[in-house]
């Protein structure tokens, strides 16, 4: 069934993948990355009813911008997730693919015209719903353990000079001490605790294990892209201090 488009620049083609929205209302803009080889093939992905996946928009590499499901209704785009102590990120979100082949593909640069119709689009979401700054997140933050769309070449600083998302300028890469797979202790579990103010799935538990090195992963794709290595050195814990001291009060 179609419907008409929210955003003034997108086609609509209705994927059947889509319901209602449960409880709250919409405070949270997911990015991804399609990471399929075609965009076609990427489109009949997300409107094949056996997939049972979706999205609000899907942005082509030319600058087109395709509306799937009206953002009144729960597209079915993030899976598994969960970002400050909120599970159902798809009832609470609109959702973003991107054309791209992703990390799988050779993670190339995106097109300027592809950024510039995403960075149009979400500053028209963001006219259209009270979502945070700080809410504006890729896939892999809400879901660090399965995902990583949409890479760390997506110019989220780009995004952020527009007024979109959260961002603060990368603190310099220097040697000194750093925490890594296997370590415990005190510093371990305060570091968690930042990432689970900051809105991170972060338990604290004082161990720097599997899990920790997925979070620290994704932080880093996202906010510190010169080096994603899954180790928590001065670079990434003072980047991280510094976004959440940017956090309005």
């Amino acid at each position: 069934m179609t419907f008409p488009a929210d955003a003034p620049a997108a086609e609509v083609l209705p994927s059947p993948n889509r319901g209602p929205r449960i409880g709250a209302g919409i405070d949270m803009l997911i990015l991804h990355y399609t990471g399929m080889p075609t965009a076609e093939g990427a489109l009949a992905r997300l409107r094949d009813p056996e997939a049972e996946v979706s999205a609000h928009y899907l942005v082509f590499e030319d600058g087109r911008v395709v509306q799937l499901v009206p953002e009144a209704e729960r597209a079915w785009h993030a899976g598994r997730a969960s970002w400050a102590g909120i599970g159902d990120i798809n009832s609470r979100s609109v959702g973003i693919e991107i054309v791209h082949p992703g990390h799988d593909g050779g993670l190339p640069p995106y097109p300027e015209v592809q950024i510039a119709a995403v960075t149009a689009l979400c500053a028209d979401i963001l006219a259209r719903h009270p979502i945070p700054a700080a809410r504006v997140l890729a896939h892999s933050d809400v879901a660090p353990a399965r995902k990583e769309d949409p890479g760390e070449n997506f110019p989220w600083d780009r995004l952020a000079a527009a007024g979109i998302g959260h961002w603060v300028a990368p603190a310099p890469i220097r040697d000194g001490r750093f925490f890594a797979m296997g370590e415990a202790g005190e510093p371990i579990a305060a570091l968690q605790a930042m990432f689970a103010l900051y809105g991170y799935d972060q338990p604290v538990t004082g161990r720097f294990d599997e899990g920790m090195r997925a979070v620290v992963t994704a932080f880093q794709r996202h906010f510190r892209p010169a080096r994603v290595d899954g180790v928590a050195d001065s670079s990434t814990i003072t980047t991280l201090r510094d976004l959440i001291a940017a956090l309005p009060a």
